[in-house]
């Protein structure tokens, strides 16, 4: 989770360096908290817990969260940008003007009309942003109860109403943690050095009841939780406006996919940005690291916001993993590893999921959903998830007799994992928990394989068209657009000594495979390729034509990925049969069933989605 700039996002320039705390704390937070409570005669320990709720007390140095926060006091200004970008991945959909123009996704806003301040002040200076927050809350108390009092358990509703819930119970969860931090006190020093502290206050009690005053409406019933009994589970709703209430897969939309997150902050962090109602980000499931308990956050027949593709979204079950992608082997634990398999197979089995690479995705193999937003993809759960470990826990081992077949031939990556040493370099833009001070090359088990533009060690790492143009890859552990990773499944091109060579991104590429040591063979799988002399286009949404929506639904925009295409004479496998495009209407509910067909592909590190009436399609023989 955390800042855009940080974490499971996009790639990020290599000489990008993080703040460092200070060697001597610095208490000008701490002085800007007391100021503003001053000013708007807030109770310092209501201004000091909001903030240590929707922040933890940082500044993310004036970049956006994901759910477009700004500084210590999470000041919202949403833009359609950030929705289409963002893990809703609603670039193209009619809704998304709407979506992004909620009054409660624009507090900063309303806050920079409360205090006087330049908005652009809000989003980067601390103080200023610590000031709106004050002015809001003072605001909000006062058409309340009239007043600003002096007692911190009379400001219940004014708390509750900071959180922009549309209903009660999630407005009274936010003010109930507020006031559990007011009377249990906390105290942190942030990223930037600043030390901040809140006093316990064990007498304070909450004027609850004034919820009742913000009329907000009841919540609809939360779904019991959807866990095998093997999986210590528990419901907690997320945001209303991170998901869309479905009721998938009996309306027709089909449930076809998993897709593996990790968290990028602690399980309870996670926990709660899901919950906060301004977030525009979620999952169906988040699993604890030290122990694999998993708390359900949206039930699976909901569209979860957590892919960063809305077609993604549409077809897919989303599971974060505690952890960071750059620190992975230490967060992964055997026992999160295991409650995740059992919970897989439990959906694999309930929606008849594939058990296989080409349907148990993670994040960074997400399709773009337009051109724009490919190259700021995530990249978690990274380059330390060991796939192959835990495909044998699913039962569906990736690896068989290794080997490569001849030119035209199928093959699966299966580098193994921890004697598969490969190097990356870790900068300090990729590390949220600010532990990586200037970049450097590590070698660790990993697992992938190093894709170069010739048979040679020396050879230039291919680079990704979206974030390289026609420039190298690189060995920064977010550049994926240079690896092959365990399970995907790709077309033998061509073969040179100890060489392998593979269709991919459009291109030949090679990586280091003596005696097939990297590859087993990958028989009975279904290959396409360019129906005529031109190149096919690649997209990464399957929406129907515009002409086929009826008024009133909201048609989506379906464009090719304009770096991306499948020239004619390469090969790619696809992940199954070709399926209906398709879209859905939150307002209405109703389902929209095209009559084209796409194939979704191993493109590149990523899928992709190609028309089916644009190719050939044919099999591999099972005893090739």
């Amino acid at each position: 989770m955390g800042a855009l700039a940080v974490g499971g996002t996009g790639l990020l320039p290599s000489t990008a360096q993080a703040r460092q705390p200070s060697a001597a704390p610095d208490s000008a937070r701490q002085q800007q908290f007391t100021a503003a409570a001053a000013k708007y005669h807030v109770p310092t320990s209501v201004l000091l817990s909001v903030a240590y709720q929707e922040s933890a007390w940082e500044s993310h140095d004036g970049l956006p969260s994901r759910s477009g926060g700004y500084g210590p006091m999470h000041l919202t200004d949403v833009t359609p940008a950030m929705l289409a970008g963002g893990d809703a991945g609603l670039a193209g959909r009619s809704e998304l003007a709407s979506a992004a123009g909620k009054s409660g996704l624009h507090t900063l806003r309303a806050a920079a009309k409360a205090t006087g301040l330049p908005v652009r002040s809000l989003r980067s200076d601390a103080a200023a942003n610590i000031q709106g927050g004050a002015a809001l809350l003072a605001a909000y108390e006062r058409e309340l109860v009239g007043d600003t009092p002096a007692d911190p358990g009379q400001w219940y509703g004014a708390v509750a109403r900071y959180s922009q819930a549309e209903d009660g119970p999630a407005a009274a969860a936010f003010a109930q943690r507020v006031y559990k931090t007011i009377v249990s006190g906390a105290a942190r020093q942030t990223l930037d050095g600043q030390e901040v502290r809140l006093t316990a206050a064990p007498d304070v009690r909450p004027a609850a009841a004034q919820l009742n005053r913000l009329h907000l409406s009841a919540a609809a019933a939360t779904a019991d939780t959807e866990c095998p009994p093997a999986v210590r589970c528990t419901f907690l709703q997320a945001s209303a406006r991170s998901l869309q209430v479905s009721d998938r897969p009996a309306n027709g939309i089909r449930i076809d996919t998993i897709v593996i997150h990790d968290t990028e902050s602690s399980y309870d962090s996670t926990v709660t940005t899901f919950q906060n109602p301004t977030s525009t980000t979620s999952a169906h499931y988040v699993m604890r690291s030290a122990d694999g308990a998993v708390t359900q956050m949206v039930p699976t027949k909901d569209i979860a916001f957590h892919a960063g593709n809305y077609s993604t979204n549409l077809h897919s079950i989303g599971i974060e993993h505690e952890g960071y992608a750059v620190q992975g082997a230490t967060w992964y634990t055997e026992a999160q590893y295991e409650a995740t398999a059992y919970l897989v197979k439990y959906l694999s089995m309930r929606y008849d999921i594939p058990l296989d690479r080409q349907h148990i995705l993670g994040h960074d193999n997400v399709a773009g959903p337009a051109s724009g937003y490919v190259s700021g993809m995530h990249w978690d759960p990274g380059t330390s998830w060991d796939w192959q470990h835990f495909m044998d826990l699913l039962g569906a081992p990736l690896e068989g007799d290794q080997g490569v077949g001849r030119v035209g031939s199928a093959v699966t990556i299966t580098p193994g994992f921890a004697t598969n040493l490969q190097t990356v370099q870790v900068c300090p833009s990729d590390d949220p928990t600010g532990n990586t001070v200037t970049c450097t090359d590590q070698q660790r088990a990993s697992n992938f394989v190093y894709l170069r533009k010739a048979p040679d060690p020396a050879a230039p790492l291919f680079g990704d068209q979206a974030t390289h143009g026609s420039a190298d890859g690189t060995d920064r552990i977010n550049d994926w657009g240079s690896t092959a990773q365990a399970g995907q499944q790709f077309v033998v091109a061509d073969k040179q000594g100890d060489w392998t060579a593979i269709w991919y991104s459009g291109t030949e590429v090679w990586f280091y495979n003596p005696d097939g040591l990297n590859t087993t063979p990958a028989h009975g799988v279904q290959v396409i390729e360019a129906a005529g002399t031109a190149p096919v286009a690649v997209y990464g949404s399957s929406y129907p034509d515009l002409a086929e929506y009826p008024a009133g639904f909201g048609a989506s925009t379906q464009a090719p990925l304009n770096m991306y295409s499948v020239p004619a004479g390469q090969a790619y496998v696809a992940a199954g049969p070709a399926t209906a495009t398709d879209d859905y209407s939150p307002s209405t509910g109703a389902v929209l069933i095209g009559a084209k067909k796409m194939y979704t592909i191993q493109y590149n590190h990523r899928v992709a989605l190609v028309y089916a009436d644009s190719v050939s399609a044919s099999t591999v023989p099972s005893d090739d």
